[in-house]
């Protein structure tokens, strides 16, 4: 059995490794600094848990949760942020994170919201932001209708976007067709806006009035 830890500062990886210690006494600690490499180590199998910093070199918010819920339904995911707003609380917690653990907190807090996910409960701190529909939208995307957002976001035309990935323009055509219908938007911009709560550094814009 094994516990995954993905933050790449290092003095908050030891911190993290004595909560898990107490908590999965029995379980090999796998520590990794990018969510690339706790990816490798998810598809080597046997895991219990995973540990997920929202901001490493390889990501950056909420989109690596989204991904990784999509791909290991399972697999219990709590969240280590500095991020604390509720609206970021909120969100994870939507999008499937089983805890929400501040790194303000001290050691045995996180051994409390740890111990909780050990017995399939969720634990989060107090949050005052309500379940926001588009969440849900942005989490029925397709990995490839993420990716094709993802460079809409980059200012990426259609025949880049097509280069890039690998695929022909129509089919960028036709998957960029389903993410607006997906969420409910008729333009690049309203799409760019929507996906910008994935983003827990930034201020959400409404795009209603685009």
């Amino acid at each position: 059995m094994k516990i995954v830890i993905a933050d790449d500062h290092p003095l908050f990886r030891t911190a993290l490794v004595h909560a898990v210690s107490k908590v999965w006494p029995e379980a090999q600690v796998v520590d990794a600094d990018s969510a690339g490499k706790a990816r490798e180590a998810l598809e080597e199998g046997a895991v219990e848990a995973l540990l997920l910093d929202l901001h490493m070199e390889d990501s950056s918010g909420l989109s690596a949760l989204m991904d990784l819920r999509q791909d290991y339904p399972a697999l219990p995911i709590s969240i280590v942020s500095a991020s604390e707003e509720g609206r970021v609380i909120a969100a994870a917690r939507q999008l499937g994170a089983a805890a929400f653990i501040p790194k303000s907190s001290s050691l045995d807090v996180m051994r409390e919201a740890l111990g909780a996910v050990r017995e399939g409960d969720g634990w989060f701190p107090e949050a005052n932001a309500g379940d926001d529909q588009d969440l849900a939208m942005l989490a029925s995307l397709t990995p490839a209708q993420r990716r094709i957002l993802s460079a809409i976001n980059k200012g990426l035309l259609n025949k880049q976007i097509a280069y890039e990935l690998d695929i022909s323009e129509a089919t960028v055509k036709a998957h960029i067709t389903a993410i607006f219908r997906k969420l409910g938007v008729n333009n690049r911009t309203q799409a760019v806006l929507l996906a910008a709560k994935l983003d827990v550094d930034q201020p959400v814009a409404d795009c209603a009035a685009i």
